[in-house]
């Protein structure tokens, strides 16, 4: 570890070239194309050409259309930077001139911001690559957004194909004034698992309810008894949040259909607490469909799920402190952990350290207009990730290259390559 001041000294100068417009730019054409998990194909060919210009080794297509860029530069540590490029389907509301042109679809988590952040930051590590040694890696990872992309690039080889990290960095906006880097050692983000239920009934005529097994009714019990699970069968001191997502049935009003399907979430920090949710769901699942007489017992598939974010507490308190020399004493705090969830913990090989932290993003003009007097207040009540109003304000865009760049130069800094 480089002396934290030595390192935001070394980044404010080899950052001082970068050009605001140049960057939004580039965020905007990203925000204007959002692209969905496992289908980011112009975003992550745009990454990829901006690492090759760098003078990156790129590797493209790792787990469908994942990017990794590799620049050896002398012996040193290994520093793998992670940004995730999938879009939501969301339709965008924000009104923005560069809002999404792709319908129902936008960058509602801000991960057009991390793509311009990790290509940014590539580009300034490369530029100055004589003031520091080692190997960096910049991954853009496809499908963070429920969808494994993570796990992907495991199962493809990522650790095997490119050179083993001795430390990952990664970082996400959060709603919040523009201008603070929260840090969290330790837990910062919570475990998270999705369910898939199907009620099988038996479908019918409209008018003639009592020839049939109706799922609808049932499947709505099923989610009425499942708000019991939190308030009824975790304990005070622990912490989950069940959610139901999604419910379909039917094609139209005078058919009662066949079966009715829901997309459960589920969001914890324990083992312990997990099991006794997911027990807790299938015991309701199947009790009210053997209640309701359903023909065949309901189906209940839990799909992968995302392990907690802990972050390594003392590489954390390294890059708090590297990233307060940057900004200002004031500007780095520990808000704690979140139920939010991340798959970026699994690309860090067992026994790696990672760090993970947050860049605020939300335009002054939108908190102070925001209603409430404390801050929690106020956090509740502007647009958070995966809302249809989410719209960082691009002067966040220098600083959270900034935030990456020190980072890996906390690791890597220390002299010219041998």
């Amino acid at each position: 570890m480089t002396d934290p001041a030595v390192v935001a000294r070394l980044t404010r100068d080899i950052t001082s070239g970068l050009k605001q417009g140049d960057l939004e730019d580039f965020y905007r054409d990203l925000h204007r194309h959002p692209e969905l998990a496992f289908t980011e194909h112009r975003t992550a060919a745009r990454l990829a050409g901006r690492l090759r210009g760098a003078g990156y080794e790129v590797t493209e297509g790792v787990a469908r259309t994942g990017v990794v860029g590799v620049l050896a530069n002398g012996e040193g540590p290994v520093v793998w930077l992670r940004g995730d490029m999938d879009a939501l389907p969301v339709p965008e509301a924000t009104g923005l001139p560069y809002a999404s042109t792709v319908d129902g679809v936008m960058h509602a988590c801000g991960h057009d911001l991390h793509v311009t952040w990790l290509a940014a930051a590539a580009e300034v590590l490369a530029a100055a690559r004589d003031t520091w040694s080692g190997t960096l890696v910049v991954v853009g990872q496809p499908a963070e957004e429920a969808e494994g992309g993570a796990a992907a690039m495991v199962a493809d080889g990522v650790h095997e194909r490119f050179p083993r990290p001795d430390v990952l960095f990664g970082q996400h906006a959060a709603p919040g004034l523009a201008g603070f880097y929260p840090h969290t050692p330790g837990l910062t983000l919570s475990a998270s698992d999705d369910i898939e239920v199907v009620v099988h009934g038996v479908g019918g005529h409209g008018s003639r309810p009592e020839s049939t097994v109706d799922p609808v009714v049932t499947a709505a019990y099923v989610v009425t008894r499942l708000q019991t699970v939190v308030s009824r069968e975790v304990a005070a001191g622990d912490t989950a949040v069940l959610t139901v997502g999604s419910f379909h049935a039917g094609t139209q009003s005078n058919i009662i259909p066949a079966e009715a399907r829901l997309a459960l979430n589920v969001r914890t920090r324990d083992d312990r607490v997990r099991e006794r949710v997911l027990t807790a769901i299938r015991r309701i699942v199947e009790g009210e469909c053997a209640a309701a007489g359903s023909p065949v017992p309901p189906e209940v598939t839990v799909l992968h799920g995302y392990p907690n974010t802990v972050n390594d507490p003392a590489l954390d308190g390294e890059i708090a402190a590297v990233h307060r020399h940057l900004f200002g004493e004031h500007t780095v705090f520990d808000f704690g952990p979140t139920m939010g969830s991340e798959d970026f913990s699994l690309l860090a090989p067992p026994g790696v350290p990672y760090d993970y932290w947050y860049v605020t993003s939300t335009p002054a003009a939108v908190w102070e207009a925001a209603p409430g007097a404390e801050l929690l207040e106020k956090f509740a009540n502007v647009p958070g990730n995966h809302s249809p109003l989410f719209a960082p304000d691009p002067s966040v865009l220098v600083p959270g290259v900034r935030t990456l760049v020190s980072a890996a130069l906390s690791r890597l800094a220390g002299g010219p390559p041998q």
